[in-house]
């Protein structure tokens, strides 16, 4: 009886604990003029809640308390705004108090000048070298070459296989990156990057707890090694004579033809800005077109007769061409309809520079806003029957100059390299489709938050078309 009193007893003071705690972080952020909601624990928040429950917990906020609620997330005092005209407000007025306010997970692994936390002067800077490296024209002329030639050797041993279509993708998005940013082949150096870049990603959403064995910690192991490895690359290029015609040499030069100037610190937080941005949202839309046109056999057939209608009076050798890409307008609604179901961002994080009004209340200076850009892929209003695979909307209605379309973000923040992921994806589905047929095996399981993804992978079975 003694014993059982002991438990009991340690049992009520636990609980007294835990509701001291949780009292004491809703009185500490208790502040007039914020919206209802609740602040979870001390330092975690309701981060737990906020990467497990992912849609649902925004969900059950929203109808407790409407599209303006309060929380702490991810390391910070956050309000999260569903409300589509306010997302659209807060993204096109950068200027207006409202900057990048991404976490110090984030900004401790991709870096401080890492242009999607950088404003003013410098991001303006930044974007306008990015541009340079990336535009439709140096697509066009440089990228879309050497885009081709890669997709056609990634995919040239496929046949006769079981494969991981997502392990395949990854690899794609990744090697292909590194070939045109600095001319890195397939072999050990991109293996070791590969090693470090895929740790890096997973620690970007996650709290900055530097403990061995937490997220955090490895991708900030990662990055260092990363950087590491990127300043040897730059220092080699830059005692090698030879010129790769690729967009490192374009960082690297040294004539009057590039307006701005970048320190090396500057050119890696780039470089790792350009792989990270394309790497999840190339590969995880390309795994997902594929899962959707094997479930959709109509979508399937219409995409691939536009494929093979580009490669008549071609030979199997022939690359593509611009206007060969252009061409492709059923294509490129798969490409929209994929990341508006399967979305990749789910939303992105702004930073209050002053006291800010939004729907009568106030948001206090420093405060995060999440402007989650989610709830708007699935407006029945604006995408009629939302949950259904429908690329046709697309070629029906110009949804992508729309006000709300916000997939690749908007105003001074829109995606720089969104024609160059099209064009990779675009890319992609024309060799594999006009290539192969496939069947999935075994009956693999994919998550949709906090990241699209197949955990034990998604297996298909591919052969000759």
């Amino acid at each position: 009886m003694v014993v059982l009193g002991w438990v009991l007893g340690l049992a009520l003071g636990f609980l007294v604990v835990c509701s001291g705690l949780l009292r004491w972080n809703e009185v500490r952020f208790r502040k007039k003029g914020l919206p209802p909601g609740t602040m979870g624990w001390p330092l975690f928040g309701e981060t737990t809640e906020f990467l497990k429950q992912g849609p649902s917990f925004m969900k059950n906020q929203r109808l407790r308390y409407g599209s303006l609620f309060k929380s702490h997330i991810l390391g910070c005092p956050t309000v999260v705004c569903m409300d589509p005209e306010l997302n659209r407000f807060i993204l096109m007025n950068e200027g207006k108090g409202f900057v990048p306010g991404y976490p110090q997970s984030m900004l401790d692994i991709l870096g401080k000048c890492n242009i999607a936390a950088i404003h003013g002067s410098l991001h303006k800077a930044m974007r306008s070298v990015m541009l340079g490296l990336i535009n439709p024209p140096v697509i066009k002329d440089q990228l879309l070459p050497k885009i081709d030639e890669f997709m056609r050797s990634h995919l040239s041993s496929w046949s006769g296989r079981i494969i991981d279509i997502q392990e395949k993708t990854k690899e794609m998005a990744l090697l292909s990156a590194l070939k045109q940013i600095a001319s890195i082949e397939n072999g050990p150096l991109s293996e070791a990057l590969k090693t470090e870049i895929f740790q890096l990603v997973l620690g970007t959403l996650s709290l900055p707890i530097n403990l061995p064995g937490t997220n955090y910690h490895r991708a900030f192991q990662a990055r260092k090694k990363l950087v590491g490895m990127l300043r040897d690359i730059i220092e080699g290029r830059r005692a090698s004579q030879c010129s790769y015609n690729d967009m490192l040499d374009s960082l690297l030069k040294n004539d009057n033809t590039t307006k701005v100037k970048l320190t090396d610190d500057q050119i890696i937080d780039l470089i790792i800005a350009l792989v990270y941005s394309g790497y999840e949202t190339v590969s995880t839309t390309s795994m997902m077109a594929v899962k959707y046109l094997h479930d959709h056999p109509r979508a399937l057939e219409e995409i691939r007769n536009e494929h093979l209608k580009i490669r008549e009076g071609k030979s199997a050798k022939d690359a593509i061409d611009w206007n060969d890409y252009k061409s492709m307008s059923f294509t490129r609604a798969v490409i929209f309809e994929t990341l508006r179901i399967a979305t990749v961002v789910n939303g992105v994080l702004r930073k209050t520079t002053q006291e800010v009004e939004m729907k009568g209340f106030v948001i206090p200076k420093g405060w995060r806003i999440y402007v989650c850009t989610r709830e708007i892929n699935y407006d029945p209003f604006l995408y009629p029957d939302p949950l259904t695979f429908n690329p046709w909307r697309w070629l029906e209605k110009n949804l992508e100059s729309h006000q709300h379309f916000m997939m690749f973000g908007g105003g001074c923040r829109l995606c720089p390299g969104k024609e160059l992921g099209i064009a990779e994806i675009a890319t992609f589905l024309h060799h594999f489709v006009t290539r192969y047929r496939w069947e999935e095996v075994g009956g693999d399981k994919i998550l949709k938050f906090p990241r699209v993804e197949a955990p034990n992978g998604l297996h298909i079975r591919v052969w000759d078309y």
